[in-house]
């Protein structure tokens, strides 16, 4: 159970870490932009330092996750997991809330929540075992 919710955990901060990229490198390129709902590269424009800002917080997420699975397989198992877990819990909290601004965004809360989901259960689910 532990290794699967290891490899959960370490894919959602991947993920995370994709998220980080298209938002605070890669904002102002239509094709990113286009893929975030937005209209046009003035739009894209006007909102490049909010999505800025929020590609930083899919990044520290992202580096709490993965943090917390390597300490998780060291001598700092209890720290790991609750590090793990919190960032995951996070992730995953943060695409309830993107789900909760419209039923158009389901299919980006979906993939942003499935997976740090999956693996919360998984490491619950190795600690109960």
């Amino acid at each position: 159970m532990a290794i699967v919710a290891s490899v959960l955990v370490g894919l959602a901060a991947l993920l995370h870490v994709y998220i980080w990229y298209m938002e605070s490198v890669r904002w102002r390129t239509p094709a990113i932009w286009k893929r975030f709902g937005l209209a046009s590269q003035a739009d894209a424009d006007t909102t490049a330092p909010l999505a800025y800002n929020q590609g930083f917080y899919n990044l520290f997420l992202a580096v709490g996750a993965a943090l917390g699975v390597i300490l998780y397989w060291t001598d700092a198992r209890d720290a790991g997991f609750a590090l793990a877990v919190f960032s995951a819990g996070s992730m995953f909290a943060a695409a309830v809330v993107l789900l909760s601004t419209g039923r158009s965004r389901l299919r980006a809360a979906a993939t942003q929540g499935t997976l740090p989901l999956l693996g919360v259960v998984f490491f619950l689910l190795a600690l109960a075992f």
